[in-house]
């Protein structure tokens, strides 16, 4: 092989390879440094050729800069060395972004909203699904949406003005919705995800949760946070309640829905499984559609309702408004499967539950009865401390209270679970200073305590030709609903705080795009599950994060950089997300 160097005219200097096959002698361009004129500066390119169709063609071109900027490039100094850098987060976005593209998220909204507004920077899909994505990936406020944004490779995914970014443009937007509107954007929304994704609704797990909030007592404009039962134990805070139906398999939520904090659970049952059978023909593909729940759902009404609908339910009896249930004899419990649950034994019987007859399977768990058992003696050791301090104040004649209020805290510290059945309290004396308290434990009645209730449950459920191990399986399904509800309370990913918003219609729009972000981050883990990758959301958005975008900034003509966009070395298990979420698309270009 000989190398040749040949000046063509005054525009293009080029390398010619030339290269000699037996037999025939051709030329073949493989490199050429090609010069492009403009103005009165030359700019040079690294070009590739070669035959296609029997013809030479131009198959890859690189800048390479001027004259000048290549000689200093050539000598390692000066302005061919990039003045500075840049990383913005790119894999963890760009993911989430797929599949939102993936669902239509924004066409979906857009053409159940309408027309943006002719001053809108973008449209209401387009800011929800922007807002969803923030959701998945690192939650904050509207306000600090725009300094996250720039610290991301988003302004390549998505084409806006710093201007459409503000903050009073998500607010507009979240403005544009109505309830009834997002109620179908959600069937919709979900429709997609049952198809795309091949999703499993045979088995459906219902649950509720609430969320604290920081919202003003005197706020008028949000009725939907109340004051209620707060399941993160911030009873000074305002409360939003969601429930969800999810998939068994994945946790995929499917159905949403916001509602007063101060409202029981279980007065929202019927509404979710109403448009859960609204959606029976979309999402069941002809299979029977079961709902999981627990016993903070049941009531005559909600049961009698359910039956009434075309789904079949799994669903738990509360242990203790069936006594002679409990009392069955341990001879009565069979091991249900060793492999699938060990340690659980269980029988079948038939009770009056609910307003009807109803097939019951009664389970013990070993490892429940455990749990149960350290619980509950942690929580008698608080209440004998909390007494033994009481008596020795009494004794003392360190009070002034009457004995009624002594006797009420008495009565307080024993109100914990099941103390009152196991501590027995005597409260002598008349007078404030001659008060004086007795206790004692009851072993007798602690051992009875374990023996009836402890690692029980009694289930129930419509499925007349399911096992024992299918009904078990189903209920014990309820942990995907759980582990949603855990994940949305994570501060640092698919969040649904912090939420600045403090009026009705906001909050909701708000609970829907956090739900939205569950069902992205869910949907990345199923795909990631399916390819052999299994990996919590946390540790998936983890690992596709550390894939970055580096920015290098070499000098450029008249004071303005070049600009050379990159992505970091990836890893084998990244460069496995990478190709299984087509980050590829989305990568830059060089």
């Amino acid at each position: 092989m000989e190398v040749s160097y040949r000046l063509r005219d005054q525009r293009v200097c080029s390398v010619q390879v030339l290269a000699i096959c037996r037999g025939v002698g051709y030329y073949l361009y493989m490199a050429s440094i090609v010069g492009k004129k403009q103005g009165t500066r030359t700019y040079y390119y690294l070009v590739e050729s070669a035959r296609v169709g029997g013809k030479p063609r131009i198959v890859s071109q690189r800048y390479l800069g001027s004259a000048e900027e290549i000689a200093a490039r050539l000598s390692q100094s000066g302005p061919g060395e990039p003045t500075r850098t840049q990383h913005r987060g790119f894999g963890d976005l760009a993911a989430v972004w797929g599949v939102l593209e993936r669902l239509g998220v924004a066409r979906i909204i857009d053409d159940v909203v309408g027309q943006r507004r002719s001053d809108a920077g973008a449209s209401v899909g387009t800011y929800l699904a922007l807002a969803c994505a923030n959701r998945v990936v690192a939650p904050c406020s509207k306000l600090a949406f725009v300094e996250w944004w720039s610290t991301t490779a988003g302004d390549r995914l998505v084409k806006l003005p710093a201007s459409a970014l503000d903050h009073r443009r998500f607010w507009d937007a979240m403005d544009a919705i109505s309830a009834a509107q997002l109620t179908e954007i959600e069937r919709r929304v979900a429709a997609v995800m049952v198809e795309r994704f091949g999703l499993d609704c045979s088995g459906l797990v219902l649950d509720m949760t609430n969320f604290a909030t920081f919202i003003d007592s005197g706020n008028d404009r949000a009725p939907i946070a109340q004051r209620g039962h707060a399941k993160q134990k911030r009873t000074d805070l305002r409360l939003v309640g969601l429930s969800l139906v999810v998939t068994r398999d994945a946790g995929i939520p499917i159905i949403s829905h916001a509602y007063p904090g101060n409202r029981p659970d279980v007065t929202q049952f019927v509404s979710v499984v109403a448009e859960l059978a609204s959606r029976y023909d979309s999402i069941s593909s002809g299979d029977e559609l079961t709902v999981v729940y627990d016993a903070g759902q049941d009531s005559a009404a909600n049961q009698l309702f359910i039956e009434s609908t075309p789904l079949h339910f799994v669903g738990s009896l509360r242990p203790s408004d069936h006594l002679d249930l409990l009392a069955e004899p341990a001879s009565r419990y069979l091991v249900v499967d060793p492999e699938a649950f060990p340690g659980l034994s269980a029988f079948e019987s038939r009770t009056s539950a609910l307003g009807a007859t109803r097939r019951v399977v009664v389970t013990h768990s070993e490892e429940l009865h455990d749990k149960q058992r350290r619980g509950f003696t942690q929580t008698l050791a608080k209440a004998t401390r909390r007494l033994s301090e009481l008596r020795s104040r009494l004794e003392r004649g360190q009070t002034r209270r009457e004995k009624s209020a002594v006797q009420r805290e008495i009565d307080e510290i024993c109100s914990a679970r099941w103390v009152a059945r196991c501590v027995t309290t005597t409260l002598r004396g008349t007078t404030p200073r001659s008060l004086r308290l007795e206790y004692s434990i009851d072993e007798d009645a602690v051992r009875a305590l374990e023996d009836e209730l402890f690692g029980k449950r009694i289930l129930f459920s419509d499925h007349e030709d399911w096992t024992i191990p299918e009904i078990v399986a189903a209920y014990r399904s309820q942990f995907q609903v759980e582990a949603d509800f855990r994940q949305m309370k994570d501060r640092s990913v698919v969040s649904f705080s912090p939420m600045y918003h403090w009026t009705d219609a906001k909050i909701r729009v708000h609970a829907f795009y956090c739900v939205l972000a569950l069902a992205v981050a869910r949907l990345l883990a199923l795909e990631a599950a399916r390819a052999g990758l299994a990996m919590s959301v946390r540790e998936l958005l983890g690992t596709l994060s550390g894939i970055e975008e580096t920015v290098l900034l070499y000098p450029g003509p008249r004071g303005r950089p070049r600009v050379r966009h990159m992505l970091t070395d990836l890893d084998p298990t990244q460069q496995r997300l990478y190709d299984l979420f087509g980050l590829a698309a989305y990568a830059p270009k060089r």
